[in-house]
């Protein structure tokens, strides 16, 4: 896990790099089209067979999911990978909210308390006597929106493999950049920029940097799934994953991110404390 956290951070920083070069959307463009590459040929491999139903929760998820992941890569670009990193990490708290109220499931005290302190996390970030920024609100949206697309594996699960609902979300990870590219011609809102933006062709450099963020992305890929398949607990391995806050802390820095202001950094500390205390009550 410790090796998918620095894979992760390592696709963070290139698709940083990219974000100064290219639109956010365009890098969650190639950033899935390597993916999808992959998992049709993990398919028409091994043949994959599934039941079926639950098609519009599939659509769903998959358009949930790109929707959270440009919010996700547009905060990357826009400000340090940490905080970005960081509120992203938030999905395990929407998580047990959902499962609380709309599966009915019951959370202990320490679920409750992990909760609590991942929104009291988010307000030492966000600082709202100071002002609530844009790139805030897409922030807590990109854990929102991960939580909503990870809650409905559950009933996925039932239906479809993995490699199907993986396929779908990665089709809708590339089209959706291109819809949305070709839209930003004919209409210009500001306060949905991180969706509506002119695609650009990548030149130079930026066909090596795509090419990294994807190969680091395959390989955090086959790390988390290798960490979870061998873990004899799966909360442990689940609370080590936000090691990929400090590595993109650090990173950040030598990049030139400002680190985080004491009230920040507490807030980035309750953060993964409440994700830990998330984890191991599952």
């Amino acid at each position: 896990m410790l090796i998918a956290c620095f894979m992760f951070a390592i696709t963070g920083l290139f698709a940083k790099i990219l974000g100064q070069l290219l639109p956010s959307i365009e890098v969650v463009f190639f950033r899935n089209l390597v993916g999808l590459f992959m998992v049709t040929y993990a398919i028409l491999k091994f043949k994959e067979k599934f039941r079926g139903g639950h098609f519009w929760l599939l659509m769903f998820r998959g358009f949930i999911g790109t929707i959270a992941m440009f919010a996700f890569f547009y905060n990357i670009a826009k400000i340090d990978l940490a905080t970005a990193f960081t509120f992203s990490k938030t999905s395990p708290i929407f998580v047990a909210i959902i499962s609380a109220f709309v599966f009915k499931e019951v959370l202990s005290f320490r679920g409750w308390l992990a909760i609590v302190l991942g929104f009291l996390g988010i307000l030492f970030i966000i600082q709202p006597n100071i002002a609530v920024h844009k790139t805030d609100i897409i922030g807590v949206f990109s854990g929102f929106g991960a939580a909503l697309a990870y809650t409905s594996i559950r009933e996925l699960k039932k239906s479809y493999t993995t490699n199907i609902i993986v396929f779908v979300f990665m089709c809708w990870g590339t089209a959706l950049p291109i819809f949305f590219g070709i839209l930003a011609n004919f209409v210009v809102y500001e306060p949905l920029d991180f969706l509506l933006d002119k695609f650009l062709m990548p030149t130079g450099l930026s066909w090596l940097y795509i090419a990294i963020m994807g190969v680091s992305g395959l390989f955090f890929q086959i790390y988390l799934t290798k960490s979870y398949a061998v873990a004899k607990k799966a909360g442990v391995v689940a609370a080590v994953s936000y090691m990929d806050v400090i590595f993109t802390l650090i990173i950040g820095y030598f990049m030139g991110d400002a680190l985080p202001n004491l009230f920040a950094f507490f807030g980035i500390i309750l953060v993964i404390l409440s994700g830990i205390l998330v984890a191991r009550e599952k």
